[in-house]
């Protein structure tokens, strides 16, 4: 292999992995919110078995954000490996001389379908968790 081809398919993996680095971003912010509302529910839960009063409709809201930050960071895991594949596809197209667009193009469109998919059910969340703010204040 020619030093040109190995610094090519460099180049080439550079752009997606960025992409890698912002969706890591993205799902520092959501493992952070997870955390969140865990503790409100655990908080919940403590206030209930002390006796307390505990409104149904923040369990259920709790609950609800819980499944919709879940579903964001399985979209942006299952993006991240589109996107890896994507990378090696690449690199083993540059590296092997052969043509592997028809691999790679769906591999990029499908993972920012699931980018765009985990980024609307983020909104969602931070909707509903708005939601219950307004309700509380």
């Amino acid at each position: 292999m020619q030093p040109e081809s190995l610094s090519k398919a460099i180049q080439l993996s550079v752009a997606p992995v960025f992409l890698l680095a912002g969706i890591g971003a993205l799902m520092n912010v959501l493992s952070g919110r997870l955390a969140r509302i865990v503790d409100n529910a655990k908080q919940l839960r403590l206030t209930a078995d002390a006796g307390g009063d505990v409104d149904e409709l923040e369990r259920r809201l709790a609950r609800r954000r819980m499944q919709l930050v879940i579903r964001s960071i399985e979209l942006l895991t299952a993006a991240t490996l589109l996107i890896a594949a994507m990378v090696a596809a690449m690199f083993l197209s540059v590296i092997s001389r052969v043509n592997l667009t028809l691999v790679v193009v769906p591999l990029f469109i499908a993972s920012m379908g699931l980018v765009m998919l985990a980024a609307m059910f983020f909104l969602r969340e931070v909707r509903l968790a708005s939601a219950l703010l307004n309700r509380l204040l």
